[in-house]
C-alpha cells in the first residue's frame, strides 16, 4: 500500500473512498465521513448552543458545524489543514480557510468561542498543548467548547494512520480525551471546566480561563 500524506488520504475519504483509522483502538475503525458531510442534526445544534459570539471551528472538515453556527447567527470561520475539506465548507456558503491551528490564525485574540467538535481535541496528539494554543486565540473571558469521549472511556495519546483504497497516510499524532480526565488536562492549559454537558449520545465541556 502506497504511503501518502494525511491530506491526500483524508481528501479521498471525503470523495467517497472507504477509509479506516488505525492505531486509536484495538481494531481499525471506519472514518465516519457520512456523519460529517450531512447537515447538522439536533445533537449538533445542542453543541452549537454552547457557543457564544464569533466562533472559530477548528478542524472544520466538510463544514457542517461551521454552517450550523452561521445559520444560528454566529460570525463563524472554519479552518482545516485539508484543501478538500475547506472547499466543501466553502460550498456550503460559509467561510473557511486552509490553516493549521498551531500556525498563525486570522483574528487571534478576538474569538469569543473556539469549537473542537468530532474528536478534534486529538489534533496534534497532546490535548493540553492544543488547549493552551487555542486559549490564546480567545478574547478575555472567551470559551472553548470541546467534544469529548463519554464517562468511563479512557484517554489516550499515540500514533495513527488512515488507510483507504487509494493508499495509507503517513503516521500522525492523535489523542482521545474523555470527560473523566478533562479537568486535569484543562488545568495544565490554565483553563477551568465551566460545565460538562451531554448532548444526544455525545458529551462536551465548556472551558474558560482560570481566574
Amino acid at each position: 500500500m502506497t504511503d501518502q500524506s494525511f491530506s491526500e488520504v483524508f481528501a479521498s475519504a471525503l470523495n467517497g473512498s472507504p477509509t479506516v483509522v488505525v492505531g486509536l483502538g484495538d481494531e481499525p475503525a471506519a472514518l465516519p465521513v457520512d456523519l460529517w458531510v450531512r447537515p447538522a442534526d439536533a445533537a449538533d445544534l445542542l453543541l452549537v448552543d454552547l457557543c457564544d459570539g464569533a466562533t472559530l471551528d477548528i478542524g472544520c472538515g466538510p463544514g457542517r458545524m461551521t454552517e450550523a453556527l452561521a445559520e444560528r447567527g454566529h460570525m463563524a470561520l472554519g479552518i482545516d489543514v485539508v484543501d478538500a475539506a475547506v472547499e466543501l465548507t466553502l460550498q456550503r456558503g460559509v467561510s473557511a480557510l486552509r490553516r493549521d491551528v498551531f500556525d498563525r490564525v486570522p483574528g487571534e485574540g478576538r474569538w469569543h468561542t473556539a469549537l473542537l467538535a468530532d474528536g478534534n481535541i486529538g489534533i496534534g496528539g497532546d490535548p493540553a498543548a492544543l488547549l493552551s494554543r487555542v486559549r490564546h486565540l480567545l478574547v478575555p473571558g472567551g470559551r472553548i467548547v470541546v467534544e469529548l469521549a463519554g464517562p468511563g472511556i479512557g484517554s489516550s495519546e499515540g500514533w495513527a494512520t488512515l488507510e483507504g483504497s487509494t493508499g495509507r497516510s503517513r503516521p500522525f499524532r492523535w489523542a482521545t480525551l474523555g470527560t473523566d480526565d478533562i479537568a486535569g488536562v484543562a488545568a495544565e492549559a490554565d483553563l477551568t471546566v465551566s460545565s460538562v454537558n451531554p448532548f444526544g449520545q455525545r458529551w462536551a465541556a465548556v472551558l474558560t480561563e482560570t481566574a
